[in-house]
């Protein structure tokens, strides 16, 4: 059983009803006027749809807007250093990707927030894995012959990814990391432009989140020779993951995390986190990401604080132990 799943049951368990005397009073108080939900990457791809999904829920759910408010910048971190400095009243909340929280701060020397301390994790929304990439009429048709390849004239075959520091610019890298091989970093504005120079063949490969690849794939416009999850995904059965084409110990996936600014009162964070788990671990946004390969979690703020540590070990190692740089 992953990581996640785990998450997840142990969230169903958790105790998902009533907010207790607090939670009642901060409800009375909060929210009374439209809430902005912080996104640190443009429109479009994963985390902006997890976080659109969840705003709309909550504007349900709590009887007031939660409005998506798109950051983007250095590898999410503008849109952290907005959240670190919001008023922490709860009118300022933030769907930020484990790139961004775990993996960024690694790879800058110095960041306008203190990743540790700035932030109040609500919990773990979801989690996304994703598709090793290529052009349909590609020569590479399996993991093996890319990995052949690769060995056979280093450095020379690409990949795109969404910028430095997000997770489909370390997936690769952990990759090659294992492999002993070595690709050429092409960093693009969004995860949609770099499909985009796949298909073109301006790269040899990138690695998709599952939201945005699986379209690609029913229409053969790419081919996916590995998926970055702990298990295939139930929406590409016939795809093997990265871990059993001999890589046992390989995963790699963005997975979602909801934040409020550091000192957001206790009751507001117990409110949306109640919110957030009930509309997450629902049959009907089972059903919504389902189709995408999107693993909801609905997770507490106390199993959020071990996992952003491993992850950000994890991460941190392979970052150093690589020399990866902005760029």
């Amino acid at each position: 059983m992953s990581l996640y799943r785990r998450h997840l049951l142990a969230a169903s368990a958790a105790g998902l009803t009533g907010l207790g005397a607090r939670g009642v009073s901060a409800q009375a108080a909060w929210p009374n006027r439209a809430v902005a939900v912080m996104v640190p990457f443009a429109p479009g791809g994963s985390t902006d749809f997890v976080a659109r999904l969840l705003a709309q829920e909550l504007s349900t759910a709590l009887g007031q807007q939660f409005v998506v408010d798109n950051r983007a910048g250095a590898s999410g971190t503008v849109g952290m250093t907005f959240l670190a400095r919001a008023r922490p009243d709860g009118y300022t909340v933030g769907v930020v990707p484990n790139g961004t929280f775990a993996m960024a701060p690694a790879m800058f020397d110095r960041l306008p927030y203190d990743n540790e301390t700035a932030f109040a994790p609500i919990g773990m929304l979801a989690s996304n894995a994703m598709f090793l990439c290529v052009a349909p009429d590609s020569p590479h048709r399996s993991l093996a012959d890319l990995l052949a390849a690769s060995r056979a004239a280093p450095g020379t075959l690409s990949f795109a990814s969404a910028g430095s520091g997000v997770a489909n610019h370390l997936g690769p890298e952990l990759l090659q990391d294992m492999a002993d091989i070595r690709w050429l970093h092409v960093s693009y504005r969004s995860g949609a432009a770099g499909v985009q120079a796949v298909i073109a063949k301006e790269t040899t490969l990138s690695f998709v989140d599952s939201v945005t690849a699986i379209p690609y794939l029913r229409d053969r416009t790419l081919r996916a020779l590995g998926y970055s999850g702990s298990e295939r995904s139930p929406q590409a059965p016939d795809v093997p993951t990265i871990a059993e084409q001999g890589f046992r110990d390989y995963r790699a996936s963005t997975d979602f995390g909801f934040f409020a600014p550091a000192g957001t009162p206790e009751p507001i964070i117990e409110q949306l986190g109640t919110a957030m788990r009930r509309i997450m671990l629902s049959p009907a946004t089972k059903a919504r990401l389902e189709p995408l390969a999107i693993d909801p979690v609905g997770g507490t703020p106390a199993e959020f604080g071990p996992y952003a540590a491993a992850e950000r070990a994890k991460w941190g190692a392979l970052i150093r132990r690589r020399n990866i740089r902005p760029e």
